[in-house]
């Protein structure tokens, strides 16, 4: 037996990977794979369908009833507490158990409640107490009941902006590939201000579609997707809310509350719009008609797809995306 189970523990399957650890007062039935240098703390209880990668972290207090799948580097807090049955009875077991999965890198705060057929996406991290009620994006930080979405994991903060002045545009650099913060000019006059901005200068391609987002509840996120062609100019015309865009190595959050800053975000950029005011706005244009097979909408596949991948220009007369404001 190349694992370690503490002489008051007990573990009744033999698929269990190398170097793993199960401590006193555990229990593990004989149908659970345990991977390899897992750590499954005191007063754990495994079921039979449950699978569980390498390198799992399972804390005290913690069970895994059937349907539970942990990928690799997932950390489970203790107490946290998972669900199979969403209609439990007693001594009606559903014909089948609907399936918990949590993805690669994803940590559990201690007492969070994980209800029935939740995936908790890569890297995502849910809040101590937090009541998970749905499917949780990756990289996402939730808390709260129902649990929300608070942040990102690894988004820097937001980038600062100056309020400008009636001038030409400048462009602020950011840390996600080729994604640049405008300052647009704010002409201050007794008869109404007003803000522009210019395609193929200010905004860097030939506009061909626009849309407008409004009515977003607080709590809901919108994009979720990239783009393989499709460049975009986000401006927030009123209230506010977060973009976060995600290059795959990098990831950084811009706060758009005014008129006057416009996001520039290339193509193989994931989006991620969020935090919405009750009167937010958002104007987005794009450089192509809509086309469904422009949009890659799983985050792993984004992912795959983009490592060594260079933003590419909308089309001809498209300027790149470091293109200088107007002189």
């Amino acid at each position: 037996m190349n694992y370690f189970v503490h002489p008051n523990g007990l573990c009744e399957t033999t698929h269990v990977g190398e170097g793993t650890r199960i401590w006193a007062f555990t229990h593990v039935l004989p149908g659970a794979h345990l991977g390899a240098n897992c750590n499954v703390c005191d007063h754990v209880f495994i079921e039979n369908a449950v699978v569980v990668g390498d390198r799992v972290t399972i804390k005290s207090g913690v069970q895994l009833w059937d349907g539970v799948t942990l990928e690799d580097d997932v950390f489970v807090g203790p107490n946290a507490t998972f669900c199979n049955d969403p209609f439990p009875r007693s001594r009606k077991p559903p014909a089948v158990f609907s399936k918990t999965r949590v993805c690669l890198g994803a940590s559990i705060g201690a007492n969070a409640t994980i209800l029935p057929g939740i995936s908790i996406g890569r890297n995502a991290m849910v809040g101590a107490g937090a009541v998970v009620t749905r499917d949780v994006p990756p990289n996402a930080i939730v808390w709260g009941n129902p649990a929300h979405v608070t942040g990102y994991v690894d988004s820097s903060s937001p980038a600062a902006v100056r309020a400008p002045a009636a001038r030409r545009p400048e462009l602020i650099s950011s840390q996600v590939r080729g994604v640049i913060l405008h300052e647009l000019p704010l002409i201050d006059d007794m008869r109404g201000n007003l803000s522009f901005a210019e395609f193929e200068r200010t905004v860097p391609f030939p506009c061909r579609r626009y849309f407008v987002i409004i009515d977003v509840a607080s709590q809901e996120i919108r994009g979720e997707h990239a783009h393989r062609t499709c460049h975009q100019f986000l401006v927030c015309l009123q209230g506010s809310c977060s973009v976060v865009a995600d290059d795959g190595i990098r990831r950084q959050e811009f706060v758009l509350d005014t008129l006057t800053k416009g996001l520039y975000l290339p193509p193989m950029v994931w989006g991620i719009q969020y935090k919405y005011t009750a009167d937010a706005i958002l104007l987005v244009f794009a450089s192509h008609y809509y086309d469904p097979n422009d949009y890659i909408r799983e985050y792993d596949a984004f992912v795959a797809e983009a490592r060594g991948v260079q933003p590419r220009n909308a089309g001809p007369g498209i300027a790149p995306a470091t293109a200088q404001a107007p002189r």
